[in-house]
């Protein structure tokens, strides 16, 4: 289940949070001298969320991990709501993706991998990423830095402006879909105890018991001849690797 966590009742006070760095936000919004920092308060939020999911980052758990009273908190940001859009950008942002001028590989090629590499490092870290919706993004430097580097891609190869954006949401959309899912495998595994390949190992009997070979025809003979031998993990990453590779084939045969 995905979590509730667009700030669209307080739009305003929500992107100037997001875009503190520029001066857009004073803290805190009312009450005595601060003794927090909104940095603070987003770190912590993502220590808890990264060690007992999200979920666990209320406002009055992450006052608590701060020595701070709940109410404080809200001094500082509205709701959890907005609390969350923070950690989000701010994980975002930690992929450090290079922005105009700066170093990147120079084949366009590797310059995607960098992006899905350190989006996909981002899940592995944060597992909880794959709790929130991605549907209504928060509109920070860590999204935006995102839609930037893709997009300079893109129109570097080229692209008239609707395929240059049509393109790089499709990266962006596999990409996070992609390291989604590898999130939610890490937070099975934390929860449950069971690796994912000892959860398969536990149903090796379903294929002598239940699995009829006559309706499975394709499945059997891509079986026999070796389509299965590697491990979920690995299965999962060669899929990943080849639905990537050719899509960005595409992309090339488009522009010659």
């Amino acid at each position: 289940m995905t979590a509730e966590r667009t700030g669209a009742e307080n739009v305003d006070r929500t992107l100037a949070l997001l875009w503190r760095a520029r001066g857009g936000a004073a803290e805190p919004t009312r009450g005595r001298r601060p003794t927090l920092t909104i940095e603070r308060i987003v770190a912590a939020a993502i220590a808890v969320a990264d060690a007992d999911g999200l979920s666990a980052a209320s406002m009055h758990r992450v006052a608590k991990e701060l020595g701070a009273g709940t109410m404080t908190l809200y001094t500082y940001v509205p709701g959890k709501a907005e609390l969350v859009d923070l950690m989000v950008d701010d994980v975002l942002v930690e992929r450090r993706l290079p922005g105009p001028g700066e170093p990147r590989p120079a084949d366009w090629r590797e310059q995607v991998a960098l992006y899905a590499e350190r989006t996909r490092a981002a899940y592995r870290t944060h597992p909880w990423l794959c709790e929130v919706s991605r549907v209504r993004p928060p509109l920070g430097p860590g999204q935006l830095a995102g839609q930037e580097y893709l997009l300079s891609i893109m129109d570097g190869l080229g692209l008239a402006p609707r395929q240059a954006v049509a393109a790089a949401n499709g990266i962006g959309t596999y990409v996070d879909a992609n390291a989604a899912l590898g999130a939610e495998n890490t937070r099975l595994e934390r929860s449950t105890g069971q690796s994912t390949e000892a959860w398969w190992h536990q149903r090796s009997t379903f294929w002598e018991d239940y699995f009829v070979v006559d309706a499975h025809p394709a499945m059997n003979r891509i079986w026999l001849g070796g389509g299965f031998d590697e491990s979920a993990k690995a299965q999962g990453d060669t899929a990943y690797e080849f639905g990537l590779d050719r899509m960005l084939d595409g992309i090339q045969a488009l522009v010659g």
